[in-house]
């Protein structure tokens, strides 16, 4: 056995980890203020439990000689903060996972950040989590980072609670202290529905009652904090929830089998049971269970295996079996609790991307109901928009029906991501509520007469010519001129004007960046209305963002989406300032201008391409004019 492998007392022997294979595994996280020892009390549970190696520890022994704050004494805190910005600030920023075992049980525990700005991170952490080690300075008591965390764990669905009532040295072991703290923290929880809270006086950095029993505080009558974490059940929850097996892909290696692998998320099911194909209601039988190892009788939450069905049904990545008594729902529409992890804000009305379980499609937050005040737990007045680290609860439509259960019911199957479309980050973390079940009611009407036979009758094919850039490019002029040459060759045309629209059907919007998305996905709707009329659609619109034109381009069919990109400097635009809006924009009459104190994104690659500051409005207009003749 190499050195790397030898623990600070020697070797873990063959038969430890033998025995350490069979047990099951509890993920937790420790979470709570700044500064109450979170980090120092996982290194402590390393560290008594035996699982630093000795490289690890003349490692943090260099390290703590230069950022320690034990004096002469190794600092366990360093033992997880990996960042360098870390280790010089004494802080917590990125969520620290770290596994260590005992005879019992194997563990993986997530250090999660104190500070208010990385709240983000400190819901990442408890999202895999099953128990929650929530720390309480003795000295300072429940503090608002500690409410905070509590709520996001019960927000999250995490059911179990240590309560570490950590620095007791500090306080003199005060059975006092400890009893008010605790009976603060039970009065605040009392809603939080938590399954189980157990208070554990202890000292982290000595080691009271971290791994055993102290005997500093005779008054308490309880286990050590590994004891409680060996001993309490979390699993047999999981196993008793309805079989879901999201289909991760399609295992094919020759024409003689067909399987469909994945990770059981929850439940448990058997060779012969009846299952369901949940979006398209195809049931067949379990044929076989294959895994690397050999066929099993049963799949259970938590393993990954391949499962062969009697019948040939069609299946696909994203798909999510279920057992036929116990379906879960099949929607396009919910409301959930969003948690908002990025710096761009959220908008009402801008897609984004739901990756739920192994399901990926095109989602829209339709509505910010409210917003939820992490302190308290009340409800606040939302607005249009979820800044970073804000959690609010929303309704959102997707573009194609997910299956899924609330979160209440399946924390596998009732939680989600955003994803930003552009930038490919994660943005947001969900939890499924309740299905929208007014979305069940609402089917599409089959009708005789349809986008082709309408176009036909015209002699034309339907487009949408969509006019971008800055105010003052020359957008509804060039338009104007174009939607006269197409209707002089017999073609059928509307013309839609940002101005004119807003006289009527968008006269309740303002300019702000949720109102402009808004304004942007309505516009999209209508020409995609007119489209399917057969008609030639130009829009005329600063449409400054990128993500709504691309949300508009996706509505319509490949081919009828033209994007016009007048491109205009904006010195040239404000010279021109026709409407005399550039100048009162400067001087401050006018928030939310674009160019001015609001940002236009340009165009990457637009099908039509003319600068006004080269050329004339008719010069533009034939320009396009040509440009749609050669299609």
């Amino acid at each position: 056995m190499s050195e790397q492998m030898m623990t600070a007392s020697g070797a873990l022997d063959g038969g430890k980890f033998a025995r350490q294979e069979s047990r099951d595994i509890l993920r937790f996280l420790t979470c709570g203020s700044v500064d109450d020892g979170k980090s120092t009390l996982i290194g402590r549970l390393l560290y008594d439990s035996k699982t630093i190696f000795e490289d690890q520890m003349r490692s943090l022994e260099a390290v703590s000689k230069k950022h320690g704050t034990t004096g002469d004494d190794i600092d366990l805190a360093l033992l997880l903060d990996g960042l360098q910005a870390e280790q010089e600030q004494g802080i917590t920023i990125d969520v620290a996972y770290r596994f260590f075992a005992s005879d019992k049980r194997k563990f993986v525990v997530a250090d999660t950040p104190g500070h208010e700005q990385y709240t983000r991170n400190m819901a990442t952490g408890a999202s895999n989590c099953d128990l929650a080690v929530i720390l309480i300075d003795a000295r300072k008591g429940v503090l608002t980072q500690t409410r905070r965390h509590s709520f996001i764990n019960s927000l999250i669905g995490v059911r179990h609670v240590v309560l570490a009532i950590n620095k007791m040295d500090l306080m003199d072991f005060s059975q006092e202290v400890f009893d008010k703290i605790v009976d603060d923290y039970k009065a605040f929880a009392q809603g939080f529905e938590f399954e189980s809270i157990m208070a554990v006086p202890l000292s982290a950095r000595y080691g009271d009652n971290v791994v055993v029993k102290s005997d500093k505080t005779p008054w308490y009558d309880g286990p050590s904090l590994l004891s409680y974490l060996e001993d309490i059940d979390v699993e047999s929850a999981d196993r008793s929830l309805p079989f879901r097996f999201p289909v991760q892909w399609v295992n094919r290696p020759n024409l003689n089998f067909r399987g469909f692998s994945g990770t059981v998320a929850s439940g448990i099911a058997h060779v012969g049971d009846e299952v369901v194909v949940a979006k398209s209601g195809k049931t067949s039988r379990i044929k076989s269970i294959v895994t690397m190892d050999g066929d099993l009788p049963e799949a259970e939450a938590g393993e990954a295996v391949t499962i062969t069905l009697e019948d040939e049904i069609d299946i696909s990545r994203g798909d999510l079996l279920a057992l036929t008594q116990h379906r879960p729902q099949v929607t396009d529409q919910i409301s959930a609790h969003i948690i908002w992890m990025d710096n761009s804000r959220m908008m009402v009305g801008r897609p984004y991307i739901i990756k739920m379980g192994t399901q990926q499609v095109q989602a829209t937050v339709t509505d910010l109901k409210h917003k939820i005040d992490v302190n308290d737990a009340t409800h606040k007045d939302a607005g249009k928009t979820l800044e970073l680290n804000e959690i609010g609860f929303c309704n959102l439509s997707f573009a194609q029906p997910l299956a899924m259960d609330t979160y209440e019911e399946n924390r596998k199957t009732g939680s989600f991501i955003l994803i930003d479309r552009f930038s490919n980050q994660t943005v947001a973390a969900g939890l499924v509520w309740f299905g929208l079940r007014r979305a069940e009611n609402i089917h599409w009407q089959a009708v005789d007469i349809d986008k082709k036979a309408r176009a036909a009758q015209k002699g034309q094919t339907p487009k949408v010519l969509w006019f971008t850039g800055l105010s003052g490019s020359g957008k509804s002029t060039i338009a104007n001129l174009v939607e006269k040459k197409l209707h002089g060759e017999g073609h059928h045309t509307y013309l839609l004007d940002g101005d004119n629209v807003r006289h009527g059907l968008n006269r309740d919007l303002g300019f702000t960046d949720v109102d402009r998305v808004e304004n942007i996905r309505r516009i999209g709707e209508v020409a995609k209305l007119m489209v399917d009329a057969g008609l030639i659609v130009l829009t005329a619109f600063i449409s400054p963002y990128v993500a709504e034109r691309r949300m508009v381009r996706e509505m319509l069919e490949d081919g009828e989406f033209f994007e016009v990109y007048v491109d205009t400097p904006l010195e040239v635009c404000e010279a021109r300032d026709v409407k005399g809006l550039y100048a009162k924009a400067r001087e401050g009459k006018i928030k939310n201008f674009t160019g001015i104190d609001s940002p236009y994104e340009a165009p990457v690659q637009p099908e039509i391409y003319v600068n006004t500051a080269e050329m004339s409005a008719e010069a533009a207009a034939d320009l396009i004019i040509a440009a749609l003749e050669k299609e």
